[in-house]
């Protein structure tokens, strides 16, 4: 995946994704959070980490909490519903709008 000119991700929260690289290859998720300046994502449950944490108002009870950790942005491709795999993306104009375009079969994503 490449920033386009304006410097937006083409990813974006809530889109579907296919980890290409990393522990998780292979494996698909739902995006939860974009982080543009560092170009990384957060997988809903892949990349789990381990944290200690102190008891505190939020976790009065303290101890071992898992989440998620960021991915590289280059590391994960939108998923295409009818190549049913991460693709690369393309952008189209359709009048006003922009629409993401699948560059294998076409499919507006």
């Amino acid at each position: 995946m490449q920033n386009t000119e304006s410097g937006h991700l083409s990813i974006r929260k809530g889109d579907m994704v296919q980890i290409m690289a990393g522990r998780e290859k292979g494996k698909t998720g739902k995006i939860l959070r974009v982080m543009h300046a560092p170009n990384r994502v957060l997988v809903e449950k892949l990349n789990l980490v381990k944290r200690h944490t102190k008891p505190s108002q939020k976790a009065p009870q303290g101890g071992i909490v898992e989440k998620e950790a960021s991915l590289n942005y280059a590391n994960v491709l939108l998923l295409c519903p009818k190549c049913n795999r991460g693709v690369r993306t393309g952008r189209k104009m359709s009048g006003e709008k922009k629409l993401r375009i699948c560059k294998k079969c076409g499919e507006s994503l």
